[in-house]
């Protein structure tokens, strides 16, 4: 009786293949049991953290497979991770560079008008941004219209109102200049220097000055209120509507003559004019390292206004989840570009998510100049050991901090790491460093 050698071949090529995925299977068991005990060790049961809530989801985008999920489907408030979900409708909308300014040029009689569209760029008049084309358009102008915008709510929904003289809660606005922030030095009893100059307007000194200054500032106000005090430096934010806005503009550009018109840019001897300000990822790279709470809301604004043409944060928020998003795995409360909002509500597995897009989308080596890596920006304390094997976006609001990024094993695989942690009673930090543990085993382990 003849063999069938097709059948046995197929029979072995059977065993083999189902050998193979038991091997996976099992495999994938074992690594995820074996960071589930390494979890429970270093993270559950740590007495900073369990005195709160965590939820933890480590991803291998190669395989597309969890590693390990631990209530990595619940809700948590995230702080400054929203700013990877910002982060991602930046890259997404603005494109290379940033829109700093849109105008057109109006004739009236024999002269020349300038009708100029603010667009939110937040770098303009910033000396950490040396190069300033806004700056130099604005120079070459004799006369300009400044166009009317919607308002917009210059605190986000949720904040913390209390903190609004903090430069880390700088108040949004279409037209920014100067960060939204006045910068003041004590000089000497006599003598008290206020940058922008023009908020020596806005000034009341009520005392003598013999060893430094106190400030008062009331919500909603820009006025400045000094009394005798010891504070030698102090920067306090202002908040940039149209009449502080143009007043600016003409305190800068003394020969300036500015107005401003109700209209829209049209009926223009040039059309649609666009003046680039900065490379985008000269933004968003700061934006990630220090957690620079101001650029965000501004990135998020500036992602409405290139996308629906106007600046709306929860108008865009609506259609990125709506549109771009939708797979997301659990759809998120998201409600500012920061994170300062304790509104804000996201899954560990939805930033996985958003990490993974954006390495798809963007490439990993450019997520690795945006991202801070061990010792760098927020990570400065941490990872030191581990720089240039890890790159995350860290988030802290009193007793809730979170830290979600690229982890590279020491045998060479990359991992998508997302930790939230929430309502704890101690201070950050033994819940970072209790995660930094978890993260640098997991690294040496794999």
């Amino acid at each position: 009786m003849k063999k069938n050698k097709k059948g046995i071949g197929n029979l072995e090529l059977g065993i083999r293949t189902l050998s193979l995925l038991l091997l996976t299977f099992f495999s994938s068991c074992s690594i995820n049991q074996q960071i589930s005990k390494q979890a429970n060790t270093i993270l559950l049961k740590d007495t900073a953290v369990s005195s709160g809530h965590i939820g933890i989801s480590i991803y291998e985008p190669a395989t597309n497979k969890y590693w390990y999920n631990y209530d990595a489907t619940k809700y948590f408030i995230p702080a400054s991770n929203t700013k990877l979900f910002t982060l991602y409708a930046g890259m997404k909308y603005l494109g290379d560079s940033l829109v700093g300014l849109r105008y057109g040029v109006r004739k009236m009689g024999l002269e020349l008008i300038a009708e100029i569209t603010a667009a939110g760029d937040p770098t303009f008049l910033l000396t950490e941004f040396k190069n300033q084309p806004v700056l130099d358009f604005l120079k070459n102008q004799n006369k300009i219209l400044l166009n009317k915008l919607p308002y917009i709510n210059p605190l986000g929904m949720g904040w913390a109102w209390d903190d609004y003289q903090e430069i880390y809660m700088a108040p949004r606005s279409t037209f920014p200049m100067y960060g939204n922030v006045v910068n003041i030095k004590w000089l000497n009893k006599d003598s008290i220097s206020i940058f922008p100059k023009y908020f020596n307007k806005e000034t009341e000194k009520t005392d003598v000055f013999d060893s430094g200054f106190n400030l008062i500032k009331k919500f909603g106000s820009n006025h400045l209120i000094f009394t005798s005090g010891f504070d030698k430096n102090q920067n306090v934010t202002f908040e940039s509507d149209l009449f502080t806005g143009i007043n600016l503009l003409k305190d800068t550009f003394i020969n300036l003559d500015i107005a401003y018109s109700n209209g829209v840019v049209n009926s223009f001897d040039k059309k649609d004019n666009t003046i680039h300000s900065q490379p985008s990822d000269s933004l968003f790279k700061p934006m990630m390292h220090r957690s620079d709470n101001f650029f965000a809301e501004q990135t998020l604004l500036m992602a409405s206004n290139e996308h629906l043409g106007f600046m709306n944060d929860e108008k865009i928020i609506d259609t990125i989840l709506k549109l771009d998003l939708k797979d997301v795995p659990q759809k998120p409360k998201w409600v500012d570009g920061s994170g300062l909002s304790r509104y804000n509500l996201f899954t560990p597995k939805s930033f996985v998510y958003i990490l993974n897009k954006m390495k798809n989308e963007f490439g990993l080596d450019r997520m690795k100049v945006i991202l801070p890596t061990g010792g760098e920006g927020t990570l400065t304390s941490y990872f030191k050991k581990d720089a240039g094997f890890i790159y995350a976006k860290t988030g802290t609001l009193s007793n809730n901090c979170a830290l979600s990024g690229y982890l590279i094993t020491s045998k060479g695989k990359l991992l998508i790491f997302s930790v939230l942690a929430n309502n704890y009673i101690t201070s950050a930090t033994p819940v970072r460093k209790a995660v930094e543990q978890f993260l640098q085993q997991l690294r040496e382990k794999y």
